[in-house]
């Protein structure tokens, strides 16, 4: 671990209208780490990654990205989510534009780079995640698989610091998973700072640094994989994931 106060989030608490999904969430990485948030469906998981590149926005506590206070309202949104690459379930590509095309768009937009440039960073970056062979495809001729692989792609081509993945291999047919860990694992051995909510559980106890196990809103254990699954503090961690590994 490098730096551990690379990402830190203190208390953080979010609502949607009276019904808060948040409830004084903390946990912090160091930069090159890989931290797993765990838990049922409806327990903030996702809220919380979105918390951290302002595409929802926590009403308390604190959250610092490589100094940066995120939540302060003078924060530059745009220049965050330049450094925040994120993955979502859905592969939101534009199904007009190439592999290469969609992932050349954003620095051609938003970083300002010329054509060329852009097409060879998206290149490159397609060539990282598998696709080399797919640089002219459009989405509607790829595999979910390959979708995501490009939404990958397209989050890495920015340069982001920190890259979050909302779970990246739910929407997929059981077959396409392992082609998109296997890229997840290739940046793990990169280093990538990743944050990541899966319900994939033998992925998250090869890679992360941490697992954050959230019910209800609220942290109910965090700490190494070895400890969440081998000798759990709490009753809860432990039901949730003898009833979730009958899945994995």
């Amino acid at each position: 671990m490098t730096d551990e106060g690379f990402l830190a989030v203190e208390d953080v608490s979010k609502w949607y209208g009276d019904e808060q999904v948040l409830h004084d969430v903390s946990f912090e990485m160091g930069a090159g780490d890989v931290t797993v948030l765990i838990g049922p469906s409806g327990s903030g998981k996702s809220t919380m990654l979105r918390c951290v590149n302002r595409l929802a926005e926590a009403q308390e506590g604190s959250i610092r990205l490589d100094g940066v206070d995120v939540l302060d309202p003078g924060t530059d949104v745009n220049e965050l989510r330049r450094e925040v690459g994120m993955v979502f379930q859905g592969f939101n590509l534009f199904a007009h534009l190439t592999a290469v095309g969609n992932v050349a768009l954003g620095p051609r937009r938003v970083l300002g780079l010329s054509k060329s440039d852009a097409m060879e960073r998206a290149r490159e970056e397609l060539e990282r995640v598998g696709l080399g062979d797919q640089f002219d495809s459009y989405p509607a001729e790829l595999s979910g698989g390959q979708q995501q692989r490009v939404g990958i792609a397209r989050a890495l081509a920015m340069g982001p610091k920190l890259m979050l993945f909302d779970e990246p291999t739910s929407a997929l047919d059981p077959e396409l998973i392992g082609e998109v860990l296997s890229v997840m694992h290739d940046l793990v051995d990169d280093g990538m700072t990743m944050l990541v909510v899966t319900h994939e559980m033998s992925f998250a106890r090869a890679v992360a640094d941490e697992i954050v196990f959230l019910d209800n809103g609220r942290v109910v254990e965090r700490g190494p994989p070895e400890q969440l699954f081998e000798r759990p503090e709490h009753d809860r961690t432990g039901r949730f994931l003898e009833r979730i590994a009958g899945h994995d």
